[in-house]
């Protein structure tokens, strides 16, 4: 069997590690080596599984491999994805995709000049309920839409995430993209209004914690988003991911982390969810190395991060004049 050669380029974010684990689980891929300027960061799983590791992540796209996923801080997105296209690599890179729209147009841009695939990282696509109400909404089900509703509400990750510099943004810019995917898939529209508030209510940090996007499409679907970091710390898990869709012949409530058991445990102290549903992260890799080996176009394309990240983008813009922001 030939197997698909993947690398990793960077763990800081958390994602990494389940991309790793799911990568791992097939045996048509071999993870060929890590580079991250944080060897003990990565120490786990380079050492400990035996991967090679490399402190460079030049010195990694020059061996011989297919792919690579980046896992960096969000402000060196553009810039790796650049340097892996140059070099002929396939790019499954972490969410948002870049922090600003020219970027992110050259990224998208330089994988099509040197013939290779952007896949943007948004799991929630393969959640089970999720990929049922897409099936039930292609079907007619609930008709046309009219309205939708989200909520993408988690737990303040600090370290760099509150880094301005490396996160390009807070918890807006961090949740709002996920949903706002789902919502341009579920319309097959995309949208073209922008007004938001940006606030920071939950913890004592200069970066936005809470915030309510508003969002007309270019099909006329209007939409309200809630990405918030206001889960506290005793929240059963890092957060929820919830979007009710109104149509003309119905509505449809996605809960996606429902497929789960409540314990009650006075052991650690604190309700805990034990989940037994389908890993979307394990979904979304299988799509990608699908689609690499088969030569097969990704599932989730540069361009559908775009699209999503330029929302958040523009939420900051109108949080900011308190006007609502047209997308081109």
């Amino acid at each position: 069997m030939n197997k698909i050669k993947v690398g990793f380029i960077s763990f800081a974010h958390m994602h990494a590690v389940s991309y790793l684990n799911s990568m791992q689980k097939r045996e048509d891929v071999e993870v060929v080596g890590i580079a991250d300027e944080n060897a003990e960061r990565v120490r786990p799983y380079s050492v400990e599984r035996g991967i090679p590791y490399y402190a460079n992540y030049d010195e990694l796209l020059a061996q011989d491999l297919e792919a690579v996923v980046i896992c960096s801080e969000n402000a060196r997105h553009a810039e790796i994805t650049k340097r892996a296209a140059a070099a002929g690599k396939h790019v499954l890179c972490e969410k948002p995709l870049g922090l600003s729209e020219s970027e992110m147009l050259d990224m998208i841009q330089t994988c099509k000049d040197n013939g290779v695939q952007l896949m943007t990282a948004f799991p929630c696509r393969f959640i089970t309920s999720v990929r049922q109400a897409k099936e039930a909404i292609d079907a007619g089900q609930i008709g046309e839409i009219l309205a939708m509703k989200g909520t993408n509400r988690g737990t303040m990750p600090g370290g760099w995430f509150i880094e301005r510099e490396h996160s390009g943004g807070g918890a807006v810019l961090d949740h709002t993209v996920h949903v706002m995917d789902l919502m341009h898939w579920f319309t097959g529209s995309v949208a073209e209004e922008v007004y938001a508030h940006a606030e920071t209510l939950f913890h004592e940090t200069d970066i936005d914690d809470a915030g309510m996007v508003h969002v007309k499409f270019a099909n006329g679907v209007v939409a309200v988003l809630d990405p918030s970091w206001s889960r506290n710390r005793t929240f059963p898990t890092w957060g929820d991911v919830t979007l009710e869709i109104i149509g003309t012949k119905g509505v449809i409530n996605i809960d996606s982390f429902a497929q789960k058991n409540d314990v009650y445990s006075d052991i650690t102290g604190k309700a805990a969810w034990s989940f037994w549903g389908d890993d979307m992260d394990e979904g979304l890799v299988n799509s990608f190395v699908d689609s690499i080996r088969d030569g097969k176009p990704v599932a989730i394309s540069g361009e559908d991060g775009y699209y999503s990240a330029r929302v958040a983008l523009a939420a900051y813009a109108s949080a900011s004049s308190k006007q609502k922001v047209r997308l081109k």
